[in-house]
């Protein structure tokens, strides 16, 4: 997901640096489990905090836990349990990528996210149906000409 048409890494990276927040936000999106999907019927949904999540790659693989926190200047999330010790003892959490997680709970106390999702399950139930007409178009009616 790229910001800029450039396909060098050096302004790759500048772009993710210097991203808006409203990018920033896109770019905390996390898949769903599959349960969810079939639930929802959507992919993926940017991670909140209060969202359980499985981590499914790193070496805190299989762990699971509640979102904690959210860092958009980071694009790093926070999970409850996911801690490393300080040199002095004291626990600290681990920041870790959204795309290593997969959510397999929502917090869906939040009207506003209800909204969301039920926008992008009917956005993605509009794509499918304009796909379906466009094959139907492209086969030829057989009969009449020989």
């Amino acid at each position: 997901m790229g910001i800029t048409v450039s396909k060098q890494p050096r302004k790759q990276r500048k772009s993710l640096y210097n991203a808006p927040l409203h990018i920033r936000r896109k770019l905390l999106t996390a898949p769903l489990s599959k349960e969810l999907r079939e639930k929802y019927g959507i992919k993926r949904l940017p991670v909140r905090k209060g969202d359980e999540v499985r981590i499914v790659r790193g070496s805190y693989a299989g762990m699971e836990g509640k979102v904690n926190r959210v860092d958009l200047k980071k694009i790093r999330i926070y999970i409850d349990g996911v801690t490393r010790e300080r040199a002095d003892g004291t626990p600290v959490f681990v920041p870790i990528h959204p795309s290593k997680v997969e959510i397999i709970k929502l917090d869906l106390s939040d009207k506003e996210r209800r909204k969301i999702i039920e926008r992008k399950k009917g956005r993605i139930v509009e794509e499918e149906t304009k796909k379906e007409e466009e094959k139907e178009e492209e086969k030829p009616e057989k009969g009449g000409e020989e």
